[in-house]
């Protein structure tokens, strides 16, 4: 989800910050009984909305945020309209400047489902499974990964184009053996035919991951042959609370 909502949050947060200290302001100065225990009132409802913005802050921005799967690049595993949970402090905290994660629990691994900001779009973000970690060589012979020589088992991967495409840059099928750099990671989308992903535009850095995929809380079935109002078909009632792997 955009950091703007961030941005929303904590503008909304600065103004009733003000609202309140104008009114703390305004009780003591005013003489009015009736005015004063309006202003009394109205602050008590200031206070109780600004300890849920900063909770709601600190929580989006240390702990956990939500995402919504935007397209099918990690289908069969996440479908267009889940809304999920992202773990925003299990790779460390996102310090602007600084390469290094503090207070990382552990590292990003292979498997892991991650949301990142891609290099060549840096005004969205991307969702997809970790590949290739640093140090790993890879190598793709005929949609099949390699990772240091050995075949990669992956129960989740679809392909749904029977075409297998040549080498040619950028390839899709096949790619020639590549060192993972240090602090980088091989990301690819489980639907491998129809992912835009680290075959195409390179690594994704440590510092651009928001945070490890969790579990599904919410889906919507955007398929508009199934009425809005008949909701027993539009939620997907079986992927709520599914943890994502």
């Amino acid at each position: 989800m955009p950091d703007n909502i961030n941005e929303i949050l904590l503008t909304v947060t600065v103004v009733l910050a003000v609202a309140a200290l104008a009114f703390r302001i305004l009780l003591r100065v005013n003489r009015v009984e009736w005015l004063k225990t309006a202003m009394t009132w109205i602050l008590g409802y200031v206070d109780v909305f600004l300890s849920a913005l900063i909770i709601a802050l600190v929580i989006r921005t240390l702990v956990v945020e939500p995402f919504k799967i935007p397209s099918s690049s990690m289908e069969d595993t996440l479908l267009v309209g889940d809304h999920l949970f992202v773990n925003r402090f299990l790779y460390g905290w996102r310090v602007p400047g600084m390469k290094s994660r503090p207070l990382a629990l552990r590292a990003p691994r292979r498997g892991d489902i991650v949301v990142f900001i891609p290099p060549q779009r840096r005004d969205t973000d991307f969702i997809k499974r970790v590949i290739g970690t640093p140090g790993d060589t890879l190598e793709i012979r005929n949609q099949k990964v390699y990772v240091n020589g050995t075949p990669l088992g992956e129960p989740y991967v679809v392909h749904k184009d029977r075409r297998v495409l040549g080498s040619a840059p950028p390839g899709r099928d096949r790619m020639g053996k590549i060192v993972v750099p240090p602090a980088r990671y091989f990301m690819m989308g489980d639907n491998r035919d129809f992912s835009d992903d680290s075959r195409f535009w390179g690594y994704a850095e440590l510092p651009d991951l928001k945070g490890k995929a969790m579990i599904i809380y919410w889906s919507w079935d955007s398929n508009p042959e199934i009425p809005i109002y008949d909701l027993i078909h539009k939620i997907r009632w079986g992927r709520m609370f599914k943890v994502v792997r």
